[in-house]
């Protein structure tokens, strides 16, 4: 459910979606800030105060401080840092001067995040605050228990935890408004679908964000929605992206200048501390499910080369011709599908005869079972006396009427052998088909009809050959009576 009211808002637009996550994180720094600094008040008055309601006791440590230990917290604190990268994957967000901005905004995320740290561990050191199990039963966080012994159960309490909440499920914002923008990027160097770089009707990237909702939603369902078993999945995929990108711009300052500026120097530093943590988070939460982005990761990169290797080969295929040549522009063979004599039948034979002098109407018999030879003479004399003498009157050739027989209801095998007879004798002439169809405004009438046009086009344009042209004729369902305007 939450993840399809973030979805809803970013499809509404950024602006919409900014103001909807900004009031509950404005509202979150404060309870915290407030109740931290009201905490830390309190043990600097001098002797530890009471708390309003005491923490569940520690459980005994199993081990000491080991390396695999620490391993595990660096892993986990690691986990916490990221998020801060949204401002530079965001820059585009930002109004004028947008630098100043930018910076100012990083500034306020970074303190806020020190004062957040610093104070919580503070006071979860003096009252022995320490994390629980998320499966178990009683299960409550660190930020709750830290709440309880401040302020106690009262109206602060929650109220504070409800800004919590509504700020861990619109955190994922960020993702939602960086995410579309990067495949939009990659789509844009034909790695993506083209689809992912098609801004939607409000200018949003509509593709990118159902992709992320659904990825997203599957993820929640397959890890029983508990978060600490989805940390090591986005805390490698964030180490792993800054790791690249700071070794990009290594190269980048190297291949700038040879000697060991302080920008080269930065980036150096950077791509050697990001890949360290990379490297502990793999060893640490590897059995935690971080085994599962070593075998995503190589596979979305095959994935991705098959999408550019495909956009490369269809674009060697559709390569520029050269000056246009005329030498093959006889009018076609044109074939109608005519179910019967009518109105949508009269519109698909005036349009042929403007395409080509060579028109056969196609009736498809034995749809329905055993031949009926009554129906095909009645229909023959139809066609004689309404299309054949009034088109020969007025000095045209008059189209045929060709009955094919279809007993196993496949339309299109018995077309396709027309077809190919066509070709063999007049291999100069191309083949139009021609194939008449209602337009279903109502859902209720897709139902009544069997959309044997749509099977029909959708087997003739995939098994046909390439001198094969097929097109529709549309009949719009009470609405071709309306006089125009």
């Amino acid at each position: 459910m939450i993840v399809f009211v973030v979805m809803l808002a970013n499809l509404r637009g950024t602006g919409e979606a900014g103001w909807l996550f900004a009031l509950p994180a404005y509202l979150f720094i404060i309870c915290f800030l407030g109740a931290i600094a009201y905490g830390l008040v309190g043990l600097g008055l001098g002797d530890k105060p009471a708390p309003a309601i005491a923490p569940p006791p520690l459980h005994p440590a199993a081990q000491g401080a080991t390396l695999w230990l620490l391993m595990h917290a660096f892993a986990s604190g690691c986990t916490a840092m990221t998020g801060v990268e949204a401002v530079s994957n965001g820059m585009g967000s930002f109004r004028q001067p947008i630098m100043r901005n930018a910076y100012l905004t990083l500034t306020i995320i970074v303190v806020v995040l020190g004062l957040l740290l610093g104070g919580v561990a503070t006071i979860a050191s003096a009252y022995e605050i320490g994390a629980m199990d998320q499966t178990k039963e009683g299960y409550q966080s660190v930020l709750s228990q830290l709440l309880a012994v401040i302020a106690g159960h009262g109206a602060f309490y929650y109220i504070a935890m409800a800004s919590l909440l509504s700020v861990l499920c619109l955190s994922a914002n960020t993702s939602f408004v960086g995410f579309p923008r990067l495949c939009q990027m990659v789509a844009a160097d034909g790695y993506l679908p083209k689809a992912f770089a098609q801004p939607g009707r409000r200018l949003v990237f509509t593709v990118g964000i159902l992709f992320l909702s659904g990825s997203a939603a599957l993820l929640l369902i397959t890890f029983g929605g508990i978060t600490d078993n989805l940390i090591p999945l986005f805390a490698i995929g964030a180490f792993l992206t800054f790791t690249i990108s700071q070794a990009g711009m290594t190269q980048h300052w190297r291949r700038r200048s040879r000697r060991f500026g302080a920008k080269l120097t930065m980036n150096a530093v950077g791509a050697a501390s990001t890949g360290a943590a990379l490297v502990i988070i793999l060893i640490a939460k590897f059995a935690e499910g971080a085994w599962i982005t070593l075998v995503a990761v190589p596979v979305a990169i095959a994935v991705l080369k098959m999408i550019k290797s495909y956009y490369i080969s269809l674009q060697r295929e559709l390569r520029k011709p050269g000056p246009i040549t005329l030498e093959d522009i006889e009018p076609p063979t044109v074939l109608v599908i005519t179910e019967a004599w009518n109105r949508l039948s009269e519109r698909a034979i005036k349009f042929a005869l403007t395409i080509s002098p060579d028109v056969v109407a196609v009736h498809f018999i034995r749809l329905g079972g055993p031949d009926r030879e009554e129906g095909e003479k009645a229909l023959r004399e139809e066609w004689r006396v309404e299309v054949e003498e009034p088109i020969a009157a007025l000095g045209l050739r008059p189209p045929r009427l060709m009955l094919i027989p279809a007993p196993y209801r496949q339309l299109h095998e018995p077309l396709l052998r027309l077809i190919e007879k066509l070709d063999a004798d007049s291999p100069e002439k191309r083949v139009a088909v021609l194939i008449p169809e209602t337009v279903k405004d109502r859902w209720w009438q897709k139902l009544l009809h069997m959309n044997r046009a749509g099977r029909l086009r959708t087997k003739l344009v995939k098994l046909g050959g390439p001198r094969l042209t097929v097109a529709t004729v549309p009949w719009r369902l009470y609405r071709e009576e309306q006089p125009a305007g």
